[in-house]
């Protein structure tokens, strides 16, 4: 009986094989090679689809890439069963396996399977599954090994976007030119912040993960897992701030609010963990942080009307260890602070990366703004803890502290803003502080311990919604700038006076860095109900006639609020691009022209620029490799690569 049903099954593999050849000669060859890996018009496509099923592959087909240059083909559900069934049996095809090769050094030789090779370099993965970068010289190879990590989101677990490599300085920095560059395919205006781990670099976009040698950008691995279809919120949009890594693991967050280890030599799929119901609209963008055996992410939708949470997984099998709700339930503290049924659909959520203090034990995180955004009809109240900076027990997740800078906010100024975490004297006794540019137009400087406030000032001038901050941290709230039905105009705007994008603080110099956005908006209120799948702003905005954005590099004496110095921009203030500062006195940041410069952090002298004529939408940070520093950037669709001029 068995032989019967292999020669039957065989039969109908030799009769659809060339039915399937016949429709992939017809439909792909001119692209993408006789043999499918590649031609003047296609890439190589051997072993490239594993990662979509059958019907996400037929779509791919019928829809093409316009984009990239591939049209789409409308063909029956039959021929296209054939080629589908063809395009699977291209990776068993002899030939497609990874080379073994010796690798001659001066003092004996280095195996392992070449990943990618080039005329002076290669990649390859040894025996135990390590990843070694090779280099040429002269007839043999060595093993790089001299390199210092960026292997968190902000390099550190504290937040600041700030490097102590010391080669680039203010004398040098003039010299400084693009290394290398790599394009991320079907992608635009990248929001990842690069980490560098043992010289592997790795940056994402949506479902993706890319593992490249930090010398040269060339890709070792790459991970990919099909888009969400049907996806509410901003990860629809094909946002992903990037991974944490600790040990050989890597750690990134999916669309639909997943969060997945990968093993970080090969990029094979460790484990992957549901945070939440994407169909109640939660999804996911920015990267985990990593803290004491714990990995710890939040999800977004807080402009869709999910209710927030902060969770921490086990590194090693993706469990669950504890959950923090930003919401109280009806019945539990704080959730008196919510008095109408808005409380059913709260926001407050967790999206953006947040910072540790591994000697005081504690997560600090950011949380969103209440829903709907601009309608607060169905929420009176304070509206805890959205806007809010939340301090938790690292091990239990229990909260120790919270500050709210904008109770009941209804302009959509949410908390996503870099907490970074310094040590400093405070009115001439050390001190441990968190220090917090808010949207809302106000910096703050807290004590980290207890949360006391110790100084609340503005950082731009176009804020006319509060006079200032009382003792207590309670904005002084000017009457008549609560949105309206008709519209009404307040400063700072939806965007706010900052946003997301990273801060530096230099305790050489005592300033804080940061991108400040002088603009109005005019806010509109609507009332809508909560429905799945659909957004839950409650209202829009618009422009105020001659207002006329602008954005600067502003540094912060961190202990009078003063504004020291400011560099004012080109541009419409539109982008979204951070800063990066150095213990050598730089401060490099993504200049709303499209420029990517540095100035002098003493007083913001230009000393460097680059045209990228980019669209910014994310931070600058350094790395060194083979005893280099180099600086890289994510522009457009682009990872760029400085590096000192050899």
């Amino acid at each position: 009986m068995r032989l019967v049903i292999l020669l039957v099954f065989s039969l109908q593999l030799f009769g659809q094989a060339p039915a399937g050849r016949r429709a992939f000669d017809t439909r792909c060859v001119s692209c993408h090679g006789g043999d499918a890996r590649g031609g003047e018009h296609g890439p190589n496509i051997v072993g490239r689809l594993a990662s979509r099923n059958d019907d996400e592959l037929a779509s791919l087909i019928r829809e093409g890439l316009p984009n990239a240059g591939m049209p789409g083909f409308k063909m029956p559900d039959a021929e296209m069963k054939l080629l589908v069934g063809y395009l699977r049996s291209l990776p068993a095809r002899e030939g497609d396996q990874r080379p073994t090769k010796k690798f001659e050094t001066g003092s004996g030789s280095i195996e392992g399977t070449v990943l990618n090779e080039g005329a002076h370099e290669a990649q390859i993965r040894s025996a135990d599954g390590r990843l070694r970068l090779l280099r040429k010289e002269g007839n043999v190879y060595r093993e790089v090994t001299s390199q210092a990590d960026w292997s968190t989101y902000n390099g550190t677990p504290n937040g600041n976007r700030f490097t102590n490599l010391s080669q680039i300085t203010p004398s040098n920095v003039s010299r400084l030119v693009t290394k290398w560059t790599f394009p991320l395919p079907n992608t635009s205006n990248l929001q990842v912040t690069p980490v560098v781990v043992g010289g592997i670099m790795y940056v994402t976009s949506a479902n993706e993960c890319y593992a490249l040698d930090a010398g040269s950008g060339r890709e070792i691995w790459h991970y990919r897992r099909p888009r969400t279809k049907n996806l509410t919120g901003n990860a629809a949009g094909g946002i992903n701030r990037g991974v944490a890594v600790e040990g050989d693991r890597l750690f990134m967050v999916t669309d639909h609010a997943h969060i997945i280890a990968l093993q970080r030599h090969t990029g094979a799929l460790l484990w992957d963990t549901e945070m939440a119901d994407w169909q109640q609209n939660y999804n996911a963008t920015s990267a985990p942080l990593v803290a004491g055996g714990l990995v710890i992410s939040g999800t977004a939708g807080g402009d869709e009307g999910v209710r927030g949470f902060l969770a921490a997984f086990d590194q090693k099998t993706g469990k669950e260890v504890w959950r923090f709700w930003t919401v109280p339930k009806r019945g539990e503290p704080g959730s008196e602070t919510w008095k109408g049924r808005g409380i059913e659909h709260p926001g407050a959520v967790t999206w953006f990366t947040g910072s540790y203090d591994a000697g005081l034990d504690t997560i600090y995180w950011q949380v969103g703004n209440p829903g709907p955004d601009l309608d607060d009809t169905l929420r009176p109240g304070d509206n805890l803890y959205s806007c809010s900076t939340i301090a938790l027990d690292r091990k239990t997740g229990k909260l120790k502290w919270h500050f709210q800078y904008t109770p009941h906010d209804v302009w959509d100024w949410d908390a996503e803003q870099p907490e970074v975490l310094v040590d400093s004297d405070w009115e001439g006794a050390p001190r441990k502080l968190l220090l917090h540019a808010n949207r809302n137009g106000f910096f703050y400087v807290l004590d980290r311990v207890d949360g006391k406030l110790l100084s609340a000032k503005p950082f731009v001038k176009k804020l006319d919604w509060a006079t200032g901050i009382d003792s207590k941290g309670r904005p002084i709230q000017v009457p008549g700038k609560m949105p309206t039905e008709k519209g009404n105009a307040a400063c700072p705007s939806l965007e706010g006076a900052t946003n997301w994008f990273s801060t530096s603080y230099n305790p050489g110099t005592g300033l804080y860095y940061l991108q400040a956005l002088e603009k109005c908006s005019v806010y509109v209120k609507t009332f809508r109900e909560w429905a799945a799948g659909k957004g839950y702003m409650g209202g829009s905005t618009r422009n105020v006639p001659g207002d006329n954005p602008q954005k600067f590099l502003r540094a912060i004496d961190i202990k009078t609020g003063r504004i020291a110095w400011e560099v004012p921009q080109a541009g419409h203030g539109e982008t979204w691009g951070g800063v990066l500062g150095t213990a050598t006195g730089l401060v490099f940041y993504c200049d709303d022209d499209g420029s990517f410069r540095a100035v002098d952090a003493k007083d913001g002298k230009p000393l460097w620029s680059f045209a990228a004529n980019a669209f910014w939408k994310a931070s600058p940070m350094a790395y060194e490799f083979d005893g280099k520093e180099y600086i890289a950037v994510a522009a457009g669709a682009n990872i760029v690569v400085f590096g000192l001029l050899d």
